[in-house]
């Protein structure tokens, strides 16, 4: 059962920031050279309708696995490391940038490309882009923390 849960665990991390790395570094410079301009709105629209019900998964899946592994293997909360204790509060952290991204910044981007009021999907976007800027810096410490945490002092 271990193995299933640090797999799940393992997969919904690489599948959420793994999504924000090629979002931000790949697609977003990519971006640009799409015209008609509006087009490039509605393609953010589409790719974020299809990457945010992943980034649910993840959101419900990694706490759920994480804590299944922190008291079914480790007996709860006092025999862990540090560096659990680390993953678990910036994964918070970063649960609640999502949220705020999903709830708000999403639902007006989404709305306003939907109207096609490209001007109003403008700020939206940016503020999707900063919230996907923090929780992916976020998710690489998280991921470097998870794989290197086992060997700290």
């Amino acid at each position: 059962m271990t193995m299933i849960l640090l797999a799940l665990h393992v997969l919904s991390a690489l599948v959420w920031v793994g999504g924000m790395f090629f979002a931000y570094v790949v697609l977003r410079p990519s971006i640009p050279g799409i015209e008609p301009a509006p087009e490039r709105p509605r393609l953010w629209r589409r790719v974020f309708a299809r990457f945010f019900p992943w980034v649910w998964v993840a959101v419900f899946t990694l706490p759920t696995t994480g804590y299944a592994l922190i008291f079914g293997l480790h007996g709860g909360m006092a025999d862990v490391g540090l560096s659990v204790h680390l993953m678990q509060g910036l994964g918070w952290v970063m649960f609640l940038l999502f949220g705020h991204l999903y709830f708000a910044s999403w639902r007006r981007f989404r709305t306003s490309v939907d109207a096609g009021d490209f001007q109003a999907a403008g700020p939206a976007l940016a503020g999707i882009r900063k919230i996907v800027a923090i929780n992916l810096v976020l998710g690489l410490i998280v991921v470097i923390i998870g794989a290197t945490g086992r060997y700290w002092p």
